[in-house]
């Protein structure tokens, strides 16, 4: 694990995000990358809103979870997040999701980072790079 400063969001699970098994659906992990994702920026001093007011955009390029144990419907889960690298107009952003210390998901996403007006790739300002740690 990185170095880098972390951020910790809790949520409960609600009997939506579960499957017939009642177990977390496998794609749900993903939106808690997300919902990590966007308190990371926010700690950072940007919502995702004033990103986008800034002219900015973080398409998901690419994303990896990998499954270790599973969560089932009530259980209050620790959503981790924090930026591994920024090289370039790329942006990797990891994730855990634990239950109680026990480690249920870790993963990444990719993330080019794009200019709203012209939808291609921007290199960060030294401001976003504060925002991302990177000062």
């Amino acid at each position: 694990m990185s170095d880098r400063k972390r951020v910790t969001i809790q949520y409960r699970v609600p009997y939506a995000d579960t499957d017939q098994m009642h177990v977390v659906y496998y794609a749900n992990y993903l939106a808690y990358f997300e919902r990590a994702r966007n308190e990371l920026l926010r700690d950072g001093g940007v919502s995702y809103r004033e990103l986008e007011a800034m002219g900015y955009a973080l398409p998901v390029a690419e994303a990896h979870v990998g499954y270790h144990s599973p969560a089932t419907y009530d259980d209050l889960i620790d959503i981790t997040a924090w930026v591994e690298s920024l090289k370039g107009v790329r942006l990797t952003i990891c994730c855990e999701v634990r239950r109680g210390g026990l480690l249920l998901a870790k993963g990444h996403t990719v993330h080019a980072l794009v200019d709203l007006k012209t939808l291609r790739p921007a290199r960060p300002t030294p401001a976003l790079k504060a925002v991302f740690g990177y000062a």
